[in-house]
């Protein structure tokens, strides 16, 4: 459940005692009951507490998250258990952490990579491993950089590990640059943590040069990952303890208690506050001195080195407001972004502009914004971050639990996490400013080549809406203007901005749809970018969002050919994509012709009623033609409802049922939860009945929906089974607020292709806490094709001299 605090201020009235009472067969005796019938740790929920309650728990007690609910999540003993109630905490056993907790996980069938029981999850040497391998793969673009031990390695160079920062910025491009410092794995337990800020740096390498954000991103900014900051730490996790600090001994008799919470140790309000422990066994203890961790000093260090101090002394001086940098530090678990002051709960002096930024991240992954910590946290990375050197900084408490179930992570996190890491590199240049103005999405222009002198249509949506307001509502202002510039990005000095217009004629809308015509007179051949942004009434610029724009030195370059029904061989409309560059097939010849700039490119054709069919590496020479003709194989409709015949074979677990509140053809639907919420602690599937694909192949799912479900919690999942063996999740939503407008999904069912017997259900997860409208499904279908029709070919006319795909041996 997404923590939605503001300034601690919980009320928790006798309706909710009531409630939680009335949920669950453990009052606050029967906790203990049923805690002394099992030994050992468990993991608890307590409530109607306050927060001198928390701090004092925080002094002896392992304290997981705090939830939306008001619910702060403990292990304990027995008698930890008992001593929380004493404090006057009303408690509930959560028997699914609990189990999880004295079960840890094993390996996986097959598994081969990864944690044990999470192969979503690289392990300590396997991240590692991939930082080494981005760096051989993307020399231009990465360095690994050794910036200090873990405790281990400084007491034995034979163990323990370095710490690395993936350092990613184009090296061809010189110049003091603009940076994020982001950091994974910290408190070791936390698996997510690690996985993502390496995914993300995967995807920032992968992205360049395709993606124009990414491209002018690494062009212009840093992106600094520390990719595992507490390893010794990690590899404890790995085993399935719940380990989170790191393994120096500091005295603690109990072996699976040493080590010094890394995010207590920094040399900021160090042991200021009664925000860290002395007790050397305690999850938060804070060291013997600020910084006496290896692993913190070499954080300090290199945060000191990449960033300016620009913020003096003082807690009440403010930073420059023109402030470049930014830091995250990301951990788990409660779905809420913290930042300063840990060490007080009180806002710093430029709290304004840090909300207003982690409202704006908020709303990628629908996470509120908080000033302080959970309690009082002092020593943290976020402190010494925006104290010593005033950039902003927070502490990311990602997703639901710690050792976060993979599923949840590949389909639910990455996704919204990737895109929100995305807009913050970009605007790093002005931390404090950019944000708050407004984004540009939707940036486009037509999808062809152009020859130079040609007017090039530019079109796009700016927008200063774009905020998570659980927790303080953002000032939002009209659009009061728009620009773009063309191969240099706005802030630099020979850049020559043109305005863009509104659609309507008038700026007078927090969103503006707006349009230019670029005069492409003078640019060379080649691609070329195009930057654009927008600016709100109190004046402030938002983010830079960029199109590429692919100019031709004459007509000759370009890919020509035919495209046929696969099976009739009738000629067919289908869309042929080369690059950024697009055109349609003739319907009555098949015939297509597409300007390019020389190149090599990967050639798609693609049709509504056809399966797309691709050429790899198509060389097109300057002044050449390549001719490439393409036979498509045309889908068939194994399962097609819209919903306005009934059941038609489907099977409804209750209340999973045909409505008509809510349809996008016809009148109907099918809900979840008709008239009402759907209701907690439930596990429902609308169950599609039997389709047989035997000898198909490209098995795809299609269908559009409506849905409102708590964030990370509640959850509708898209699974499929073959043969009647055991379902498989494909695809999951789980966002607040998705309920206004039908979307379309598609999702690859390859693991069906050519299955007698194939099943799809939706499935709807939910917890014990918030309840929303549900999902909404209407118009789905499963198609494929005849096996056997389709390839990606290899294409190769030899004209372009490039023999680089090819592999020469003598006979």
């Amino acid at each position: 459940m997404v923590s939605s605090i503001g300034s601690w201020r919980w009320f928790v009235n006798s309706v909710l005692l009531v409630a939680l009472l009335a949920a669950s067969p453990v009052s606050a005796a029967g906790v203990a009951a049923q805690s002394a019938e099992a030994a050992g740790d468990r993991v608890v929920r307590g409530y109607l507490w306050d927060p001198p309650m928390l701090d004092e728990l925080r002094q002896w007690a392992d304290v997981w998250a705090v939830l939306k609910d008001g619910a702060v999540v403990v292990r304990v003993d027995e008698a930890g258990q008992r001593r929380m109630q004493k404090a006057g905490f009303y408690l509930q056993l959560d028997e699914r952490w609990t189990d999880q907790l004295r079960h840890p996980a094993r390996l996986k069938a097959g598994q081969t990579f990864g944690i044990p029981g999470f192969p979503c999850y690289r392990t300590v040497e396997e991240t590692m491993a991939t930082g080494e391998a981005l760096v051989a793969a993307y020399p231009a673009l990465a360095s690994y950089i050794d910036v200090g031990d873990s405790y281990l390695k400084t007491q034995n160079a034979a163990a323990g590990y370095d710490l690395k920062v993936l350092r990613l910025t184009n090296s061809a491009i010189a110049g003091s640059k603009p940076k994020i410092m982001i950091m994974g794995s910290v408190h070791a337990r936390e698996y997510a943590t690690a996985e993502l800020v390496t995914r993300f740096g995967e995807h920032l390498l992968a992205a360049y040069g395709t993606d124009p954000d990414v491209t002018w991103l690494l062009d212009f900014h840093e992106v600094h990952i520390l990719l595992v900051a507490n390893p010794d730490g990690r590899k404890k996790a790995e085993t399935g303890l719940l380990w989170r600090k790191n393994l120096r001994p500091n005295g603690c008799t109990s072996p699976n208690d040493i080590g010094t919470d890394l995010n207590r140790g920094y040399d900021f309000q160090w042991g200021c506050c009664g925000g860290s422990s002395t007790n050397p066994c305690s999850q938060s203890y804070r060291g013997t001195a600020p910084a006496v961790e290896p692993e913190n000093q070499a954080i300090q260090d290199y945060l000191l080195s990449i960033f300016p101090d620009q913020r003096g002394t003082g807690l009440s001086t403010p930073a420059d407001p023109n402030t470049t940098g930014l830091l995250f530090d990301v951990h788990s678990f409660s779905q809420v972004l913290l930042s300063s002051w840990g060490f007080s709960g009180g806002p710093p002096p430029d709290d304004a502009g840090i909300q207003t930024l982690g409202r704006k991240y908020g709303w990628f992954v629908d996470y509120p914004s908080q000033t302080g910590s959970f309690g009082v946290v002092d020593g943290s990375s976020k402190d010494f971050a925006y104290g010593e050197l005033g950039i902003p900084a927070y502490t990311i408490e990602l997703g639901t639990e710690f050792f976060q179930q993979c599923d949840v992570f590949d389909h639910l996190m990455v996704g919204d996490h990737i895109p929100a890491m995305t807009w913050a590199a970009k605007i790093v240049r002005t931390s404090y400013i950019t944000p708050s103005g407004p984004d540009v999405v939707e940036v486009a222009i037509p999808a062809r080549t152009f020859l130079a002198g040609e007017l090039v249509a530019l079109t796009a949506e700016i927008d200063d809406t774009r905020f998570q307001n659980d927790n303080g509502v953002e000032p939002t202002q009209n659009i009061m203007a728009a620009q773009y510039t063309v191969d240099l990005p706005p802030w630099e000095a020979l850049a020559a901005p043109v305005a863009l217009f509104a659609d309507d004629g008038l700026f007078d809308a927090k969103a503006e749809a707006v349009n230019a015509m670029i005069d492409t007179t003078g640019l060379s051949a080649g691609r070329h970018t195009v930057y654009v942004r927008g600016q709100d009434v109190a004046g402030n610029w938002g983010s830079v969002s960029a199109v590429f724009l692919d100019i031709a030195a004459t007509a000759s370059s370009t890919i020509a050919g035919v495209a046929v029904d696969a099976v009739s061989n009738a000629p067919i409309a289908v869309t042929i994509r080369a690059g950024r560059a697009e055109t349609t097939s003739d319907p009555v010849t098949g015939a297509y012709s597409l300007l390019v700039v020389p190149g090599t490119y990967e050639v798609i054709a693609e049709g509504t009623a056809h399966a797309p069919t691709r050429r790899l590496s198509v060389a097109v020479p300057g002044g050449g033609v390549n001719g490439i003709d393409f036979r498509l194989p045309p889908y068939t409709d194994v399962l097609i409802d819209d919903v306005e015949s009934g059941a038609g074979g489907w099977t409804a677990q209750a209340p999973w049922a045909i409505t008509t509140e809510a349809a996008l053809s016809g009148t109907h639907s099918w809900t979840d939860s008709p008239g009402s919420n759907y209701s907690s602690n439930r596990d429902l599937s609308l169950t599609s009945p039997s389709f047989d694909l035997s000898g198909l192949e490209g098995t795809e799912l299609s269908f559009h929906h409506l849905y409102d479900l708590e964030s990370g919690f509640d959850i509708g999942w898209i699974e499929v089974s073959a043969n009647g063996g055991p379902w498989q999740r494909l695809d999951g939503y789980a966002r607040t607020g998705f309920d206004t407008q039908w979307s379309r999904v598609e999702i690859d069912l390859a693991v069906l292709d050519g299955v007698a017997d194939a099943r799809v259900r939706f499935r709807l997860i939910t917890d014990g806490g918030t309840v929303d409208d549900g999902w909404h499904i209407d118009d789905i279908r499963v198609r494929a094709f005849p096996q056997g029709l389709t390839a990606e070919i290899f294409s190769d006319g030899f004209e372009s001299g490039d023999v680089g795909a090819w592999t020469l041996a003598v006979p």
